[in-house]
């Protein structure tokens, strides 16, 4: 048992980084994808099968928690690895973006914002000492930093009024935060798509020497090219001991790319919510199961894959249930793409180890690019 946070740095190929973030509750292999719980649940999924597909770290969503079952009340049941039964590390987001997007009644300032659920209209203040507050009494393992999010595009101004207070923000959240042992606090890197902004973000924030670094305010509605260039000038400014986590992102796609440049840690609601809805990601490619082709197509998904949801039932099976509303099709397809997403971070991550990461990327996209065998 590891009582402190620790990152450690084994292997580069390129830029990509091999690592391992050991802490009280488990060791988190990086580059690492963290399926989303958002209320305590990855959806459609039994904590114990994301947990068999190799995930070493989940998340879980501040704002939605917080809204219910409530933080004092997920503290009075032991906290939220004791509740939901899952004894490994969580990540909680601040609630910061939930707070933006889903709020459509909201007021900020300097202390905070006052926003209305959208669970039942009730008003609730978070201020940056709250956000942490909330996240201790989830008991969770790594905390992020409360910050103002911006949908793209946006106007320099807002971009950079927005970027200011979420430093100021990330100050007041690390003294809220405080010393905790084997606990972790984050910043998040904000400042749209303007690079002079990135960069003093960056720097702004290294001089907290906070336990890792995110970037934030990315796949937020910009092209991957303008993502990409962000993160190409982001990453350079952050210290290379500490780990670097690219919140909500992304596509499979988009990993590989990210992993290119640096980045170690992953989130995404894209794997179960794209099964519930009918698409499956696959080694060779998007599969959308809903197609009339797959209705008398008895092949698996991936008949090499290590999922019984990817090799054992039929396309046709699969086809029926989505078709037909069926909750077992959002779950057996939740299940093979989250299975897939770990099968890709699992070869990144041996790719890497043995200095051919862009190598392996290479024949990766070649596979998706080559697509899924029509039914004869």
């Amino acid at each position: 048992m590891h009582e402190k946070f620790e990152f450690k740095l084994k292997a580069t190929s390129g830029k990509a980084r091999l690592g391992e973030i050991s802490m009280p509750r488990g060791v988190i292999r990086t580059p690492a994808f963290m399926p989303v719980g958002t209320v305590g649940t990855v959806k459609a999924m039994y904590l114990d099968q994301v947990r068999e597909l190799g995930a070493d770290i989940i998340l879980g969503n501040t704002y939605h928690l917080m809204l219910r079952p409530g933080p004092e009340r997920v503290a009075r049941l032991g906290g939220l690895h004791e509740l939901i039964r899952w004894p490994h590390p969580i990540l909680t987001d601040s609630g910061g973006f939930q707070v933006m997007s889903l709020s459509g009644l909201r007021k900020l300032d300097e202390k905070g914002v006052t926003f209305k659920s959208h669970v039942d209209g009730s008003t609730h203040h978070m201020s940056p000492e709250r956000s942490i507050e909330i996240q201790g009494l989830l008991d969770s393992d790594i905390q992020m930093q409360l910050d103002e999010c911006v949908a793209l595009p946006a106007e320099r101004k807002e971009i950079e009024r927005a970027m200011e207070m979420s430093l100021r923000w990330a100050e007041r959240c690390r003294v809220a935060f405080g010393e905790q042992p084997g606990k972790a606090m984050f910043g998040i890197v904000q400042g749209g798509d303007i690079p002079e902004l990135r960069i003093r973000s960056a720097e702004g924030l290294k001089q907290l020497d906070l336990k890792g670094y995110a970037v934030g305010g990315l796949a937020v509605g910009e092209p991957q090219e303008v993502m990409l260039d962000m993160l190409d000038i982001t990453l350079p400014v952050l210290p290379t001991e500490k780990p670097r986590y690219l919140m909500g992102v992304g596509t499979p796609d988009d990993i590989l790319k990210s992993v290119a440049r640096g980045v170690d840690m992953f989130d995404c609601v894209m794997p179960t919510r794209s099964g519930r809805h009918g698409l499956a990601f696959t080694r060779r490619g998007k599969v959308n199961i809903r197609n009339a082709r797959h209705a008398e197509d008895m092949r698996p998904l991936d008949e090499q894959s290590n999922c019984p949801a990817s090799r054992d039932y039929s396309r046709a099976y699969l086809h029926h249930l989505v078709r037909s509303n069926e909750a077992l099709g959002g779950m057996l397809l939740s299940w093979n793409n989250l299975a897939y997403y770990q099968e890709l971070m699992q070869g990144i991550r041996k790719s890497i180890e043995e200095g051919r990461f862009a190598d392996f990327m290479a024949e990766t996209r070649e596979m998706w690019a080559r697509g899924d065998v029509e039914a004869a």
